[in-house]
């Protein structure tokens, strides 16, 4: 099949699980202030309320339903864009503002799709063995976006990466690794658990020397999938780089402004979920860039 046309299917099928990952993050809000409502801990009343609609009898998934008026919406309310242009970005039915939550997070999901299939390091072609990997990979791949966004999400929304989450994705990442081991053999282990080290044991020693202030647990469960799934300490060492030098680009101007306090919290997921991206697809030309510059 044409190049463009299997770009654009998977454009589509982007936006189709943007608009899956926007309703989970609402969804895993719910099941927590849930939780933590049974576990008799401190979560915000007014906010349960609101989104307590989104679960259903005992803490089970329900309908997607607006979260103003708590509508149930029907299927022409869920398509991915073309609902939302169509009642201006409001409630079909109390005529409210929903944001722009959801079609943003629809359109990253969809370029972040097209971009891996254009950039996928692995042979999408030939027969056999090669095929079936190259396209198992990416398949692993596609659900991996699905859950780093939902976890860079929430992480911007609320300060806080889900256990279940970040542990769904550093088994996933254990799975595509064992697989590259296996079919596609590029794996090296020390540089393999050089990235681990890198992009989560050093979080570790920071989470565990500032009991959490600095880094919490959650960036370091995140940093072991993120290392998994790069398995290479140069691709580790780069997005560890990326992470912390474009969240000081972010960072910086609020300081200088002083709309920031040193002691503000910053989430890091995000960031280092970016880093991990970019270092994924462009590490090769990044560094022999670098490496340019500083030899030149």
């Amino acid at each position: 099949m044409n190049m463009t046309i299997l770009a654009w299917l998977f454009g589509v099928l982007g936006f189709i699980m943007g608009s899956f990952a926007g309703a989970q993050v609402w969804r895993l809000r719910a099941r927590q202030l849930y939780e933590d409502k049974e576990a008799h801990e401190s979560y915000s009343k007014d906010e349960f309320k609101q989104l307590k609609p989104l679960l259903g009898k005992k803490g089970k998934r329900d309908r997607s339903c607006c979260l103003r008026c708590h509508h149930t919406l029907a299927w022409y309310d869920l398509i991915p864009i073309v609902s939302w242009l169509s009642t201006g970005g409001k409630c079909r039915y109390c005529r409210k503002s929903i944001g722009w939550f959801e079609p943003v997070i629809e359109l990253i999901m969809a370029a972040l799709f097209v971009a891996s299939y254009v950039w996928w390091p692995f042979s999408l072609t030939g027969v056999g063995w090669v095929l079936a990997a190259g396209w198992t990979l990416f398949a692993l791949w596609l659900v991996s976006l699905v859950l780093l966004v939902v976890l860079a999400t929430y992480d911007l929304k609320w300060q806080l990466l889900p256990n279940r989450l970040t542990w769904a994705y550093a088994a996933l990442a254990l799975i595509v690794v064992v697989l590259r081991f296996v079919l596609v053999h590029d794996i090296d282990i020390w540089s393999l658990a050089g990235a681990v080290a890198i992009m989560s044991g050093l979080y570790f020693v920071l989470c565990v020397l500032s009991h959490g202030t600095w880094i919490g647990e959650g960036d370091v469960k995140l940093g072991l999938g993120l290392g998994l799934m790069l398995a290479s300490w140069e691709k580790a060492f780069l997005a560890l780089f990326l992470a912390n030098f474009i969240g000081c680009i972010i960072v910086l101007p609020g300081l200088i402004s002083k709309k920031l306090k040193p002691g503000s919290e910053i989430p890091f997921g995000p960031l280092f979920i970016l880093g991990m991206l970019i270092s994924y697809f462009a590490a090769h030309h990044i560094i022999t860039w670098l490496f340019a510059v500083t030899t030149f």
